[in-house]
């Protein structure tokens, strides 16, 4: 998903750009963007970088698979 102080880094980020006058609630508001930040990602249908990874060697590893057959395939029909 997101790297570890991504979050943190983001939620900094948007509370910099606040209005002086809203800086004396800063830390509720940061606390906050992060709980309804992390809500959010947590209903979306997301998958780990390991779960990617792992389905993209699968597809790899079924792509040569598929080569390997054709190839053998081709050879047969030129039989």
């Amino acid at each position: 998903m997101l790297e570890p102080g991504a979050i943190d880094d983001l939620v900094n980020r948007l509370s910099g750009l606040l209005p002086p006058q809203l800086q004396a609630v800063r830390g509720e508001l940061e606390t906050n963007i992060k709980q309804v930040l992390l809500a959010q990602l947590k209903k979306m249908d997301l998958v780990t970088r390991e779960e990617y990874e792992v389905h993209a060697e699968l597809l790899k590893r079924t792509r040569m698979k598929l080569e390997a057959l054709e190839k053998q395939l081709a050879e047969l029909e030129g039989n």
